[in-house]
């Protein structure tokens, strides 16, 4: 029966990307859609790419199990800063300068505002590198959802994604995803209400559970750790507090969207920016639902642990790893109609945000680095051709990623999101609003901040840079946030920018 609501699932929106593909002609419809996409659309867009399995089996799991209810800091700061103030504060410009500039990718942006081919160079190839392990940590956590469901083996579930994937996307481009991304959005609402209610009623209704998990300082137990058993060897690295860690994943997760292309890309396209507003609502309560049900959903396997000791056997697994907690949690725990909506609910997030990676990463190689820097006078049907091939290799890298069931589903998408955001946001934020902001202080940002991460990275937590090293959620938190002292610093120091180049970004 999974199986076949999934089949049904996948051929519809097979059928809109073949539908959606007639419709595009050029490199702009292909990946911005025209800049035609209308504020529904881009509000789902921009949320159905926000989450994906990565939030509802990695973080939901991980995180609602280690910080309990107080998780939820981390949905408020996704739906307020990540949505709300990110379109609040970017939107209407990026929307305008980007026209202006003529340009497409955040390479793109950062090239055309600072006089830069060298930004445009290094920005394609971080966009390409780190999207990757992203791309593999969504591919893994919905392929052990759906192994757990239908009992499909993970290789075949994988292969199956995959193929879904790269097929739809070179077929209909953005177009079709923000078109299929309407539909998986009102899937995932409906499925994620379905769940946080019917799970809630079985441990005593909403409040009664709530106020269980605030009460027991047991159900959070990154926040109160228990004493290291005397004659225990001490943790390596420097020990990294739970509030900490907390507030780390709380800025990684809310302010990363500020400078993700993925997300960013919403902004480029959408009508106008008198349909911002009305985007600014739909996409803030998309998002609260979403965060809030995930997160709330990963608090409440401590109340089902109290009797199903299932669930505490699966976290002590190593050789499954604390990624497993959710779809064991949910198949133990959910009839199989329920289950089916769950599955879609997490099947419909992963699509939409898998579509946007491999569009994204695949814009780095063929229009930053080959049209824009390789061979300028390339055709648009070459272009095209060469998006929709990227389409395919970047699905298969990701794939061999996840074929190796990493089990730090949540420590390659901190990673990934520290670096990409780190490395972004803050140019791309002066750029936008602070004309005084010159090439050498970009740059710098860039540097300053993959200097950062990755210096964090190997002194605190594990020694050196390993898989599950507790440092990389706070380094790349620090990343974020550095590049924002460093670039206007940087830009006071050095000489301005020439007016016209000035005068293009931000003359109407």
């Amino acid at each position: 029966m999974g199986m076949a609501i999934i089949a049904v699932y996948v051929v519809i929106m097979l059928a809109i990307g073949f539908w959606a593909m007639r419709k595009t002609h050029s490199v702009g419809d292909f990946f911005l859609g025209g800049r035609k996409i209308g504020p529904w659309m881009s509000a789902f867009a921009y949320g159905t790419t926000y989450f994906s399995a990565v939030l509802f089996i990695g973080y939901a799991g991980k995180l609602g199990w280690g910080f309990g209810i107080h998780a939820l800091w981390i949905a408020i700061g996704n739906a307020l800063i990540g949505t709300l103030l990110a379109w609040w504060v970017l939107a209407g410009r990026t929307r305008a300068m980007t026209t202006r500039l003529g340009v497409m990718t955040m390479p793109d942006f950062l090239s055309a505002r600072y006089g830069s081919k060298f930004l445009k160079i290094i920005g394609a190839l971080i966009v390409f590198l780190f999207l990757v392990p992203y791309s593999a940590s969504v591919y893994q956590g919905l392929s052990f959802l759906v192994e757990a469901y239908t009992n499909i083996p993970y290789g075949y579930a994988l292969g199956f994604l995959a193929a879904i994937t790269g097929i739809y996307i070179m077929m209909g481009g953005y177009f079709a995803l923000t078109v299929t991304d309407l539909i998986r959005g009102v899937v995932e609402l409906v499925g994620v209400c379905v769940m946080v209610v019917f799970l809630a009623h079985q441990v005593g209704g909403f409040g009664s559970a709530t106020s269980k998990l605030i009460s027991n300082p047991n159900f959070s137990p990154a926040l109160h750790p228990q004493p290291t058993p005397a004659g225990a060897p001490p943790a390596p690295g420097i020990p990294i507090p739970g509030w900490l860690m907390l507030a780390s994943l709380v800025l990684l997760t809310s302010f990363g969207p500020w400078g993700l292309p993925q997300m960013v890309q919403k902004f480029y396209s959408i009508k106008g920016k008198e349909y911002i507003k009305s985007t600014i609502i739909v996409c803030t309560l998309f998002s609260l639902l979403m965060a809030f049900g995930a997160y709330y959903t990963g608090a409440l396997t401590h109340l089902f642990a109290v009797e199903d000791l299932r669930l505490i056997e699966v976290i002590k697994d190593k050789s499954l790893g604390i990624d497993a907690l959710m779809p064991k949690f949910l198949t133990w725990h959910t009839p199989p109609a329920i289950s089916l909506v769950i599955l879609l609910l997490v099947f419909s997030a992963s699509m939409s945000s898998l579509s946007s990676l491999v569009l994204v990463s695949s814009s780095a190689i063929a229009m930053d680095l080959y049209q824009g820097i390789l061979k300028p006078n390339a055709s648009k049907r070459s272009v095209m051709t060469l998006m929709r091939g990227l389409c395919g290799v970047f699905v298969a890298v990701s794939v061999l990623i996840a074929l190796g069931k990493i089990t730090f589903i949540v420590n390659l998408m901190a990673l990934s999101w520290g670096v990409l955001a780190g490395c972004f946001a803050a140019p791309f934020f002066y750029g936008l609003f602070w004309r005084r902001t010159t090439r050498a202080g970009a740059i710098a940002g860039i540097v300053g901040s993959l200097a950062v991460n990755f210096i964090l990275c190997w002194f605190l937590g594990d020694p050196g840079i390993s898989a599950n090293d507790p440092a990389i959620p706070v380094a790349g938190a620090v990343a974020i946030v550095a590049p924002f002292i460093i670039v206007p610093i940087v830009s006071l120091m050095t000489k301005p920018l020439p007016k016209e180049l000035v005068a293009k970004a931000f003359t109407d």
